[in-house]
């Protein structure tokens, strides 16, 4: 009500009256003037405006007006920081804020000045370029807040910030600071937040650090730490957070520490800890964070039993026995895998916990069922015991959960059929049951599970065909049900599948099906170990996307086409399948007998005959056949209809080269093709001019286009066309046609970076290349991500979707993909529409949405692909869980990196770990803890 009233005064007072008084004091006013015309900066004009007062980032006293108290030049892009010190005269200020800019470092004269200013409370130079030491703060006696994190500041951390005696924030992570972790931290010891991750100290934990009793908030995150938890730390009475992950620390954690009535989230993970706390943890606990240590024994009930406890994670350590019987009610998420937890699940734990929605018992040892009871947690989401021992039937009763959207049961001893209800379970994602015991058929009513991505059922004693409706799982990425007893016709696939089509070890026979026709996305098909018969058929050639056939014991019979040199074809085990000979046979020159001449000579007659005659019967069969192709491809060629095209580049060399009659004629021949995306075509076009475009085509056709809105689709191409960055596909120009739309942009000679980095040009990307690489892709997605008008989030970030100009110039594509596709049109969630799987972030399996921090994570995914040279999806192992796991333990980090580019030298493979250390904070498992796009960006370039 206060601050109603504050605002109806100010209201009155500056808008309906005069402006009679409010002068900023002149000292201060010609302060700021003089700064401005340093500055040469749009939001500082004295010429737009005269009253500092109103310039963008500056806060006066109001009512008054007449000093400054605070100053915010964040984001402003400056580099140049000599005019610091100029700031200093304002002895009014509370705050200053240059986060964001590029400033590498900060004149001592802006300390000695500003630290006179006694009414001075925060100070923040986050998120810039600053290196060298950290400055010693000898005044700044009223400094409560200090933000140096997100530079390259180094060195070791003593009495600098000994004379900060009223410092209640600290915040110096994501630097290279080295050395003990500081303990002197302000006379006072009022510090309330500390923050120090992401950089390299090393040694134990100070147990002066457990002095600062007012401590709200310790992060000591990815570094180098050993050592036990100081005991001290109990005595921190009103610590909230505590996050020590990620260091070497080992031992056994105090005793009390849990105990602590205040704390709400303690994270330790990916350490050497042995132990679990030996006392109840306190009611207030809602995070508890132990996954990836070495903690042996039992799970304590009281451990689960906190009201407030919301996640706990102790995954990937060495725990044995059963899981408690009891189990908070208020759990959201609960990890236990990759243990060495037995016994039967017990039903009790798992009865109506209503907030509970994932829950994850992988690779332990659980025996006896599938208890029914875990059918009553309506709001799980992600349901995950693989690799058990568990047996029995599938419970009716997980047909209740309605909202799953990822079930994994593989990898157990589970029988009986699949419910024939499965179809309920329309959220699921991502199923998978293979490894298992399981018969009967495939139920039809699996169609209804219109947004799986993953559907893995091999290794089962399946029988009978596969389902028709198979075909109608639009958003299928990847279909596994090789080692079954299927049998019977093969349906139409779907059109999206991208991964793995596998039905090798089942019973199908007769010729394989055109079926396989369209599917133009699929990199592996595998139909071995069946009684296929026949030649192998030419529209396996045709698949644009192929890169293995699996084609093994069958009965597969004449000469294999010719496929392209990438695709690797297995065809072992088809005696009468032949390779084509890369040259005629070579004639014997031994002279014969001339009975035995005159033999083969009548014999070769008689075959002449039969071959001509046989010739011209298929001829004759085959004239119709051919005039009726000839007509289809005539149809097919026939160029596209221009409706609209419009210019969206003021390049006058684009606009007199791009010809749209000519775009139309290449984009009608499919031998123009040069790359394929989940949602795109790209065509090759060669302009009259000789300068080539690549022509994207959009199908109108797909329900994820926004219908019946083409003047939004181009407003929206328009507002694109009009970015400027050296790093984004940008178009050019547009066409509309009546079932299309073209989008033009410059051609990228080199392809994708997935084809360089994973083709035959591999080794012509060294380390400089791939860092230049990475360091445009995050130039153009912090771009992207900084757009004014609103954030550009891409659908589907991958390294087929970036091009390359040169081998050092990345350009990130598929921008307007995110404008353009409606996913409320589809009828599968974003999170199936959105990425390919591999740069997938584990999240979008629950949120449903793009988001910044997903785009990090693919992003993420990109930076590991260019440090190991594996591919995002390797042997049905995603890239990002494979380093992941194997970045545990320090010294497996060099078996992570690309051999042979970390050997080159020792500068690189150093270059190369720091790059691994932000490409691991990118794949974050947690959202909130991946960093900003921005500091992804400063964060590479600071590597070099």
């Amino acid at each position: 009500m206060k601050s109603s009233i504050y605002g109806i005064s100010f209201f009155f007072l500056f808008c309906i009256f005069p402006l009679v008084s409010g002068q900023l004091a002149s000292k201060q006013s010609n302060t700021m003037i003089t700064v401005s015309h340093q500055l040469a900066n749009s939001s500082w004009n004295v010429e737009k405006e005269q009253n500092p007062c109103l310039w963008e980032g500056v806060t006066c006293n109001a009512p008054h007006n007449d000093s400054i108290l605070s100053l915010s030049l964040s984001g402003f892009g400056l580099s140049n920081s000599s005019f610091l010190p100029l700031l200093c005269q304002i002895n009014s200020l509370q705050s200053l804020d240059f986060s964001s800019n590029l400033f590498n470092s900060i004149p001592v004269e802006f300390f000695n000045s500003c630290g006179e200013i006694d009414g001075l409370k925060s100070l923040n130079f986050s998120k810039n370029m600053l290196v060298g030491s950290l400055p010693t703060f000898q005044k700044f006696v009223g400094l409560e807040s200090l933000d140096l994190s997100f530079n390259s500041l180094n060195g070791s951390i003593d009495s600098q910030l000994n004379g900060l005696s009223a410092l209640k924030s600290l915040n110096l992570s994501f630097n290279h600071f080295t050395g003990s972790v500081p303990s002197r931290l302000g006379k006072s010891r009022v510090l309330e937040q500390l923050e120090l991750s992401m950089n390299r100290f090393t040694g134990e934990i100070a147990s002066e650090i457990g002095e600062h009793g007012n401590l709200i908030k310790i992060d000591l995150n990815g570094n180098h730490l050993n050592g036990i938890i100081p005991e001290s730390f109990v005595n921190l009475t009103k610590l909230e957070t505590l996050i020590l992950s990620s260091n070497q620390l080992h031992g056994a954690i105090p005793a009390g520490l849990l105990g602590i009535t205040t704390l709400q989230r303690f994270s330790a993970n990916q350490n050497n800890f042995v132990d679990l706390p030996s006392t109840n943890p306190s009611m207030s606990l809602k995070i508890l964070d132990l996954s990836y240590n070495k903690i042996t024994g039992r799970i304590l009930p009281q451990l689960l039993l906190g009201s407030n406890l919301q996640t706990v994670d102790l995954s990937y350590n060495m725990l044995t026995g059963p899981i408690p019987v009891t189990i908070s009610s208020s759990l959201v998420r609960l990890r236990l895998g990759s243990n060495y937890l037995s016994g039967p699940i017990p039903s009790t734990s798992f009865v109506s916990l209503p907030s509970l929605t994932y829950l994850e018992l992988d690779n332990n040892s659980f025996t006896g069922t599938i208890p029914p009871q875990i059918g009553s947690n309506r709001k799980l989401a992600l349901l995950n015991l693989a690799q058990n021992k568990l047996n029995g039937t599938l419970p009716d009763e997980l047909l209740n959960l309605t909202q799953l959207e990822v079930l994994k049961l593989q990898l157990n001893k589970l029988s009986g059929e699949i419910p024939n209800q499965i179809g309920r379970l329309n959220m699921l994602s991502v199923l998978n049951i293979s490894w298992n015991s399981l018969n009967g058929i495939i139920p039809p009513s699996i169609s209804n599970c219109g947004k799986l991505i993953s559907l893995n059922l091999q290794n089962n004693g399946l029988t009978g065909l596969i389902p028709d409706a198979i075909g109608n799982l639009k958003f299928l990425l990847e279909l596994q049900l090789g080692e079954n007893k299927l049998h019977g016709r093969i349906p139409d696939m779907p059109q999206k599948l991208q991964i793995s089509l596998n039905l090798s070890f089942n019973n199908f026979d007769g010729p394989i099906p055109k079926t396989l026709s369209g599917l133009n996305d699929l990199e592996v098909l595998d139909l071995s170990n069946n009684r296929f018969s026949g030649t192998v058929p030419d529209f396996l050639v045709r698949l644009s996307s192929l890169s293995q056939l699996v084609l093994s014991n069958n009965q597969l019979f004449g000469d294999l086409p010719q496929f392209k040199p990438h695709v690797s074809v297995d065809i072992n085990g088809n005696p009468q399948l032949h390779r084509p000979k890369d040259s005629p046979p070579v004639l014997s020159k031994k002279r014969k007998p001339v009975g035995v001449t005159i033999v083969i000579t009548f014999a070769a007659a008689v075959l002449a005959v039969v071959v001509v005659a046989i010739v011209f019967l298929l001829i004759s069969k085959r004239l119709s056949k051919v005039n009726e192709e000839q007509l289809q491809s005539l149809e097919v060629l026939s160029p596209p209809r221009v409706i609209q095209g419009n210019m969206l580049t003021a390049n006058g060399v684009h606009r007199s080269n791009i010809d749209f009659t000519k775009a139309m004629e290449a984009v009608a021949n499919p031998a123009n093709i040069v790359l394929k995306t989940r949602f795109s075509t790209y065509y090759k076009a060669m302009m009259p001019s000789g300068a080539s475009y690549y022509v994207k085509k959009l199908m109108w056709s797909d329900k994820i286009f926004q219908l019946g809105s083409r003047d939004k689709f181009e407003q929206e191409i328009e507002a694109l066309g009009k970015l400027s960055n050296s790093n984004i596909m940008i178009p050019l120009a547009y066409v509309l046609t009546v079932d299309s739309a073209y989008l033009f942009y410059e051609f990228a000679p080199k392809g994708t970076l997935y084809d360089i980095l994973h083709g035959s040009l591999k080794s012509s990307l060294d380390w400089a290349s791939r860092y230049s690489i990475a360091v445009g892709v995050a130039q153009g997605l912090a771009f992207l991500h900084g757009c004014t008008s609103s954030p550009i989030l891409l659908i589907d970030l991958s390294s087929r979707s970036i091009v390359l100009k040169s081998l050092k110039e990345p350009q990130v594509g598929d921008i307007e993909l995110c404008k353009v596709i409606d996913p409320s049109k589809s009828n599968g969630s974003l999170s199936t529409v959105a990425g390919s799987v591999g740069y997938i972030p584990p999240e979008y399996a629950y949120t449903m949405r793009v988001t910044m921090a997903g785009n990090v994570y693919s992003f993420g995914v990109v930076l590991l692909e260019l440090l190991t040279g594996k591919a995002a999806v390797s042997e049905g192992t995603e890239l990002a869980k494979w380093v992941l796991s194997n970045s545990v333990r320090p010294n497996k980090l060099d078996h992570i990196l690309d051999f042979s580019i970390s050997r080159t030298s020792l500068v690189v493979r150093n270059q190369m770990l720091a790059v691994l250390k932000v490409a691991l904070a990118c794949v974050s498992v947690t959202p909130e803890s991946r960093p900003k796009m921005k500091s992804v960006l400063r964060m590479i370039l600071n590597v070099r």
